[in-house]
């Protein structure tokens, strides 16, 4: 395992065929879900590098703009009206570097895994529909889909039926489930292949779930 000041990245055991780059949720880094690594019942040599980036600190409109590491901005939480719009496509464009970086260095497009929680699920779901090469499948995780509105007309066409897995908590209080879910059924409407699970917990993730995300890597990626 390495740290630095843009990530944790744990090196693939065995031959690196493969590339999941995962992003945490607000107020926390890269370090958090790296102990979820060893519980996804992948094969000993299962040749996946992991990316965990750290989003930059920043001030939070709705935590009365205290300073933390964020994605973007979040200036309301009611329904989602008011976004930041300009912050997200920052972060999308380092994430989509990330992606880049991958690709150049050998490994196919098919087998990127792009994954994130909470706020960094919102960031999957936006930079994985549009980045312009395809990818391997999504993993969005207590989550939305931010800036639904432009999806349309900006995603892109080779990632379309991008697999996606869907998770989140019934009882969430801090992003509510029906957030998820009404976005996984705007992803649904569009054409794209959601797999969603719903579980009996609050903003968090579960033994089940995590063994759901083990079987979606082993799928996608081939693994055996």
């Amino acid at each position: 395992m390495s740290r630095n000041e843009d990530a944790v990245i744990l090196p693939a055991p065995g031959n690196h065929t493969a590339t999941v780059i995962w992003l945490h949720g607000l107020g926390a880094d890269g370090n958090d879900f790296v102990p979820i690594v060893p519980e996804l019942g992948l094969p000993r040599q299962h040749g996946i590098k992991f990316v965990f980036p750290h989003a930059p600190v920043q001030p939070v409109t709705i935590n009365n703009g205290m300073p933390m590491r964020a994605w973007y901005d979040i200036l309301s939480l009611t329904r989602m009206e008011k976004q930041d719009i300009a912050g997200t496509q920052a972060s999308a464009a380092r994430i989509a570097g990330l992606l880049d970086a991958e690709r150049a260095a050998g490994i196919p497009g098919e087998r990127l895994i792009l994954a994130g929680f909470s706020q960094g699920c919102a960031m999957t779901l936006y930079t994985g529909l549009r980045y312009p090469h395809r990818l391997g499948g999504l993993l969005a995780l207590s989550g939305y889909l931010p800036l639904h509105d432009r999806l349309a007309t900006e995603a892109a066409a080779v990632n379309k039926n991008l697999p996606i897995l869907m998770c989140h908590g019934q009882y969430d209080p801090v992003l509510p489930m029906v957030l998820g879910k009404s976005s996984a059924e705007i992803l649904t409407a569009a054409g794209y292949p959601v797999d969603w699970r719903e579980y009996p917990m609050q903003h968090q993730v579960c033994a089940e779930e995590i063994d759901a995300i083990g079987d979606f890597l082993r799928q996608r990626l081939a693994l055996g």
